[in-house]
């Protein structure tokens, strides 16, 4: 099992960051982790639990596709993945911390699969360097546009 965490203050109270990460997930998604080169909603509407999706991916030059389902979702606090075939689980945690979030995005793989095995200490610096440059990015996001929305209402 491979699994990394990462965390950041957010500017921007829950329910704004909230919004901008699971309300308009389809939009932001692919902005905050630019590795999705292609994200197709299976599911209409909003995300729910059960809700799906397509992302085709590029990491370190590699393509992959996956499915993925919402399994977990409460309003301001969480909003969990699940890869539908492939063994990943990613969860958003969101926590007040007076007029800002405390964001924590965590990253799962269950297994590796045989032919990659050997490349599992690879693997993991490079989830984590994966979970750190997402809370980065959604940060750097949430914070540029959730702000300008502020000063513009």
């Amino acid at each position: 099992m491979v699994k990394s965490q990462s965390s950041t203050l957010i500017r921007c109270p829950v329910p704004d960051v909230f919004g901008f990460v699971v309300t308009d997930f389809v939009r932001n998604y692919p902005r905050w982790s630019p590795e999705v080169q292609e994200l197709t909603p299976l599911s209409s509407g909003p995300l729910s639990v059960g809700w799906m999706a397509r992302q085709v991916r590029i990491d370190q030059g590699r393509r992959s596709e996956a499915d993925f389902r919402v399994i977990e979702l409460e309003p301001d606090r969480q909003v969990c993945f699940k890869g539908i075939k492939d063994p990943f689980v990613i969860n958003y945690i969101f926590e007040p911390q007076q007029d800002y979030t405390r964001l924590t995005f965590s990253f799962e793989l269950a297994r590796l699969n045989f032919a990659m095995r050997p490349f599992e200490k690879l693997i993991r610096v490079a989830v984590k360097d994966g979970t750190d440059r997402v809370v980065r990015d959604l940060k750097i996001l949430a914070e540029r546009e959730l702000g300008q929305k502020k000063t513009t209402d």
